[in-house]
Formats: C-alpha cells, sequence, structure tokens
C-alpha cells in the first residue's frame, strides 16, 4: 500500500466523505472518485456518497463506471431524479442518445418540466 492510497483510506467515514467533498469541490474528480468509491461500498444504503460517487466519475470522464453506479441507484431508489438526469447526460456523453431519451424525459418530470 503506498503513501497516497494510505492518506485516502485514513480516517472514519465523515472524515473520509469530508476529505472525498473537498476534492470534488477542487474539481480533483478521479482523486474524490478514489475516496468515495470505498466508502459507498461500506454504507450501500447510503444516497449521498454513492451520487457524488457517480458525479465524480462523471467528471472524471469515467463514463462507464458512472453508468454503472447510477444504473445501481436507480435500482435502490428510483425515485432520485438527479440519478435519472446524471444517467441520461451520461449515455449522451456517450453516444448514446436514443437510449438516455427515456431518462431525460423522466427526470424532466419529475422534476415538473413538462412540454408545451
Amino acid at each position: 500500500m503506498n503513501a497516497r492510497t494510505t492518506y485516502f483510506e485514513h480516517g472514519t467515514a465523515a472524515e473520509r466523505w469530508a476529505r472525498a467533498q473537498l476534492f470534488f469541490e477542487a474539481k480533483e474528480y478521479a482523486t474524490a472518485a478514489r475516496i468515495l468509491h470505498p466508502l459507498a461500498g461500506e454504507a450501500p444504503e447510503q444516497l449521498a456518497p454513492r451520487l457524488l460517487l457517480a458525479r465524480a466519475y462523471y467528471h472524471s470522464a469515467q463514463l462507464s463506471r458512472a453508468e454503472h453506479e447510477l444504473r445501481a441507484l436507480l435500482e435502490r431508489w428510483p425515485v432520485e431524479d438527479y440519478a435519472q438526469l446524471m444517467l441520461g447526460r451520461t449515455l449522451e456523453r456517450q453516444g448514446r442518445a436514443a437510449e438516455a431519451a427515456p431518462f431525460l424525459r423522466l427526470a424532466a418530470a419529475m422534476a415538473g418540466e413538462f412540454p408545451e
């Protein structure tokens, strides 16, 4: 185990969560994902770390990982409109617009945005 890994894994879950948020806010998305991945695994029932992990994957262009995490989130929390939106955007970014469309429509409807 190297020093970087030790630093990222050091501390309580709350300390690692705070550290991951700091890296995310600093736009160090890949680093935030490295911290969040084990943290999300420790508490799969908590939405916030898993959603931030998906966002970190998305922003660091780890799109297949983002898609996987978002699909898992939506299995557990199908009414999470932001996860619906993120999955749609992730699929669009992968050039899969037709597959993204239902997620984007659902997210818009959940947010109260209806086409005129």
